[in-house]
């Protein structure tokens, strides 16, 4: 069982709820976030409902690069290693390209890409010193194909990540280290509340547990919940983009 858990993004949505899950499986965790207060709600709250786990939590912008690295190292210390890293921050801002949304595109971009790298970078500083640990990348459905409208960036940014986790994860063969790339389908969260379109939508805790089941097989990728989306994802690959357009 891997004890030491460190989750970025972990002031609401999937963060907080895969927080709950391990703790709840008696995990200790290293949580951080931009948003300090609501953290320092769940942290009272798991403790008072586990009181073996220890809980650390710090306030983190993903996006300030050098940050990350000493939060990330603050952890480490904390818990005496890191067992496990899911770089779960993320930013759903944006809309279709040329209508006056840069800022917010660029944003979302850097946020789910850039950030992401720098917390892989940190993550695997750790684990190649320790030999060992399980470094998780949260992906997205949307990585499949492109996106329109509001997830012409997102679905980019998630692809990319998706395949720089494969990267990832070719560097890591014949070592002690294993990588995962976890791709949610529509799990409702804070980012995606505002979908007017959003099929097969599952409720926050139905998608959290489904997502905490599928990282602790430690596969290379699964699409959470495994139905129906390994069956949507095959069909996202075949179907015309137009067709896929109009599911977003």
């Amino acid at each position: 069982m891997r004890k030491n858990i460190l989750i970025t993004g972990a002031s609401s949505g999937l963060g907080e709820g895969m927080a709950r899950e391990f703790a709840a499986k008696g995990c200790n965790l290293a949580l951080c976030a931009r948003r300090i207060e609501p953290m320092q709600t769940l942290k009272a709250e798991l403790e008072a409902a586990h009181p073996g786990v220890k809980i650390f939590i710090r306030e983190l912008d993903v996006c300030d690069y050098e940050k990350v690295f000493e939060v990330f190292r603050a952890f480490r210390d904390d818990l005496g290693s890191v067992d496990r890293v899911i770089v779960n921050a993320g930013m759903g801002k944006g809309a279709s390209l040329g209508t006056g949304h840069f800022a917010a595109n660029r944003q979302t971009a850097e946020t789910n890409f850039i950030g992401a790298l720098a917390q892989c970078e940190a993550a695997l500083e750790i684990f190649r010193a320790q030999n060992s640990g399980h470094l998780v990348t949260v992906s997205s459905m949307s990585a499949v194909r492109g996106g329109a409208r509001a997830l012409n960036v997102y679905a980019a940014s998630k692809a990319g990540l998706r395949n720089m986790t494969e990267g990832i994860r070719a560097d890591m063969i014949g070592t002690p280290i294993k990588v995962s790339c976890i791709l949610p389908g529509f799990i409702l969260t804070p980012i995606n509340s505002g979908l007017k379109k959003a099929p097969l939508r599952v409720d926050l805790n139905t998608g959290c547990k489904a997502m905490v089941k599928a990282i602790e097989k430690e596969p290379a990728e699964a699409k959470v919940p495994g139905w129906p989306w390994v069956a949507v994802g095959f069909a996202m690959k075949v179907l015309p983009l137009s067709v896929v357009a109009k599911m977003t």
